[in-house]
């Protein structure tokens, strides 16, 4: 086919910053190394190739907090497709976050596309895809384009390509994804996993236990006795990497920098995470209007205090005007929490809804992870049971955190939906259920070392005995493998084990 005068594709001029920018986040164009990236990978890294290799949609998003290693991932993953031999012009990146010029773009992602088409890869999407050349096109935290999605819609209907893009706000891409029904895959991403960690440190504890075609497996009482034999069988490098995790948390920077203090580390979490997103990501709300930075920081410190429970937001409010002598509501907590968790610094975990009966009770905070508390509250909980033998007045704190850290853990699995039942009626709380399909999984956290078969499970057996709610069994997580339940209704496992399903 011959080539046409790139001119044709495009009639909307770049200025020469905003195409020398671009050129430098592409640097294969020009026959240059990229930047240097870490040896160590994201299990991240082999989802997306085999979305990519499946096609299951045209646009593939993957969304997680900041900081986790998103855009390093999708940087490994260009790498891949050059040391592969697909031809360098057939691949376009932006850093969406870097480029104010877009701003002033209209349109800026099919104005973007148009000049790579004409520039770089000298022909149009489809064209490159008839020859069995398609292109790949990278859009790194793509929520700060506005209108990304219906650009990216009518980008993906005329054109035939593919398109992965990041981003670190879950209501943006949420919004997104309502947008683009039919026409996207979503990838879930929390913090590093128990196995990933292990990979950073040299330590194999195996693969991931959860596999990645569907969740049918939870609700099978087998599977997590398979997962209990599993973690007996890794015990060794488990505990091992599950201490690494309990002193740093499982930001990837903490355990690239294993040799760099603590205290170093936990002021890079602080200004790289929870100040980038309250100073940046959420300064300006709706119509530009200004948030209180103070308030939002405040907010975020009883979200590490309370991280593991389900807090009423007038006992919030409370808090915050001691803390800050001001008269603060409980509807604006409320809206900043929830501003909060659209960056996914956190979870909140909504009560459980049985046969669509009004919800009643407070939503369950769950930090993204329990580094983020230590560094923000510059207070050290040990969840490593042996270290946590040593100091027993924190055990209490520690069971509240282990429950933080069990609701992160599941909410950073694609498509699982959790929900926590409040007591209601006289019958017990539950922690967590897990909802699959037409089955609820009720899970509950007793972070001790000694387990009363009949206290610590009463909300497990109440929960399964009642028909209504069609669970097979109940999931007890404590701190050793040795729990010590008969009850063939409930299986019971460490917390260290249950991170291995990642």
């Amino acid at each position: 086919m011959t080539k046409r005068d790139p001119f044709l594709f495009s009639e909307m001029k770049l200025t020469d910053g905003l195409v020398r920018d671009l050129r430098r986040m592409n640097p294969w164009w020009e026959g240059l190394p990229m930047p240097l990236l870490p040896v160590t990978r994201r299990h991240l890294v082999s989802a997306i190739h085999k979305r990519l290799t499946t096609r299951l949609a045209p646009i593939i998003v993957v969304r997680g907090p900041r900081q986790i290693g998103k855009t390093i991932a999708q940087r490994h993953v260009l790498q891949d497709l050059l040391a592969s031999g697909i031809s360098p012009d057939r691949l376009f990146r932006v850093q969406c976050d870097e480029l104010a010029e877009l701003s002033g773009l209209p349109e800026p992602i099919p104005r973007l596309v148009d000049w790579f088409e004409g520039a770089i890869l000298r022909k149009t999407l489809n064209e490159a895809a008839h020859e069995g050349k398609p292109a790949f096109l990278f859009f790194d935290e793509v929520q700060n384009i506005e209108g990304w999605a219906p650009q990216l819609k009518s980008l993906v209907d005329a054109s035939t390509t593919q398109a992965l893009v990041t981003g670190s706000s879950a209501l943006r891409i949420e919004r997104g994804r309502d947008s683009l029904a039919g026409r996207i895959t979503t990838i879930e991403v929390g913090v590093l996993s128990l196995t990933e960690i292990g990979i950073f440190h040299a330590i194999d504890v195996g693969k991931p236990f959860l596999p990645n075609n569907g969740l049918e497996s939870l609700a099978r009482r087998d599977f997590w006795q398979d997962l209990v034999v599993h973690g007996l069988q890794q015990k060794p490098g488990r505990d091992e990497t599950f201490r690494s995790f309990s002193e740093r948390g499982g930001y990837p920077l903490v355990h690239e920098k294993a040799d760099v203090p603590w205290g170093q580390l936990a002021d890079q979490l602080n200004e790289n995470v929870i100040r980038r997103v309250i100073q940046h990501d959420l300064r300006v709300g709706e119509r530009g209007r200004k948030r209180d930075e103070h308030l939002l920081q405040e907010v975020f410190r009883l979200a590490c205090r309370y991280a593991g429970q389900s807090p009423g937001m007038s006992v919030l409010a409370r808090e915050a005007q001691r803390a800050l002598s001001g008269n603060v509501g409980p509807q604006r907590i409320d809206h900043y929490m929830r501003f909060l968790a659209e960056t996914l610094l956190l979870y909140l975990i909504d009560p459980l809804e049985i046969r669509l009966k009004k919800r009643r009770g407070n939503s369950k905070i769950c930090l993204a992870d329990h580094g983020l508390r230590a560094s923000w509250l510059q207070e050290i909980i040990p969840l490593d049971p042996d270290k946590l033998e040593e100091q027993p007045h924190l055990t209490s704190l520690a069971g509240h955190i282990a429950e933080s850290v069990v609701g992160a853990t599941l909410s950073a699995i694609s498509g699982l939906d959790i929900a926590h039942l409040p007591e209601r009626g006289g019958e017990p709380e539950v922690d967590f259920v897990l909802t699959i399909g037409t089955k609820r999984i009720p899970l509950e956290v007793k972070y001790q070392r000694r387990i009363d078969p009949l206290r610590d499970t009463e909300g497990l057996r109440t929960f399964v005995e009642k028909k209504v709610n069609n669970a097979p069994f109940g999931l007890l997580i404590t701190q050793t493998d040795d729990a010590g339940v008969d009850d063939p209704r409930i299986v019971a496992l460490p917390l260290s084990t249950l991170m291995l399903l990642r």
